[in-house]
């Protein structure tokens, strides 16, 4: 249970970063920052969760899954404004 109350709290946490990153050109300085600005948090709340090494590709997939729930999230929007 301990997890997937991490789990839901990352995804959740990186989910305005996609939102974010969404509208950033690609490789460009606020892309980079989107990404790799919630990283030291994540770290941080598997720690204190007192998580280890092993719960890696699943905080890693709930990272993912937060960063492309926020940049679809801001394509559909973005494209249902242009239709208004």
């Amino acid at each position: 249970m301990k997890l997937l109350i991490l789990l839901l709290i990352i995804v959740l946490l990186n989910f305005p970063f996609g939102y974010w990153r969404a509208n950033e050109k690609r490789f460009s300085r606020g892309w980079f920052l989107a990404i790799h600005l919630p990283i030291p948090i994540v770290v941080f709340l598997r720690l204190l969760f007192g998580f280890g090494w092993y719960v890696l590709p699943y905080t890693f997939l709930a990272f993912a899954t937060g960063q492309y729930a926020g940049g679809l999230t801001r394509s559909i929007l973005s494209r249902w404004q242009r239709h208004d």
